[in-house]
């Protein structure tokens, strides 16, 4: 079973190997190179992408700044779901950090899933769900947390990111300016 096959698995749930297969089999490997881009703001996202290795950041231009939304590192999805599932232009911009190797299914391949796959709306059903409840929770941690506590629940979960990641991105991503966040990190290497 590729890492393809495995993550679509873990994250929609179980499916049936053959069914797995013909998945899978719609998805294209793909390099992006470092600062290129996977999706450009204003234009419509029209795949969605799976990380094999590599890093992908998702970010806002505002008036002036840049606004980190999400960093998929491997294993994780990667694309503006507004976006790819209703055609419209993409708020969101997304870059390659470093290198990166995707698997990418266009929008016309996306659909034929229900076609072959008789359970398909059921798990595709649960991969939206999924997407929610990882928005809630960033919500909720942004809501219910200060900067010290969401630095620290980041960092415990995503160690190698912050040798790998512009710090000034991680800031962002966690809400926070680069100042408060070189501030809380100089206090935890003390």
């Amino acid at each position: 079973m590729t890492a393809l096959e495995e993550y679509i698995n873990s994250f929609f749930g179980i499916i049936d190997p053959d069914e797995l297969a013909v998945i899978a089999d719609l998805f294209k490997k793909s390099s992006i190179r470092k600062g290129d881009y996977l999706v450009e703001s204003g234009k419509i996202c029209g795949q969605l992408s799976f990380v094999e290795t590599g890093l992908l950041r998702m970010f806002e231009m505002t008036k002036d700044k840049e606004i980190t939304q999400w960093i998929s590192a491997q294993g994780y999805f990667s694309a503006d779901l507004s976006s790819f599932l209703f055609e419209t232009p993409s708020r969101l911009s997304i870059q390659a950090i470093e290198d990166t190797e995707v698997y990418s299914i266009s929008k016309k391949d996306y659909l034929i899933i229900g076609e072959l796959v008789p359970n398909w709306h059921a798990l595709e059903k649960t991969f939206i769900l999924r997407c929610f409840i990882m928005l809630e929770q960033r919500i909720w941690t942004h809501l219910s947390m200060t900067a010290e506590e969401r630095y620290h629940a980041f960092f415990e979960n995503n160690k190698a990111l912050f040798n790998k990641v512009p710090l000034q991105y991680i800031a962002s991503m966690l809400g926070m300016t680069p100042e408060t966040f070189s501030r809380i990190r100089k206090k935890q290497v003390q």
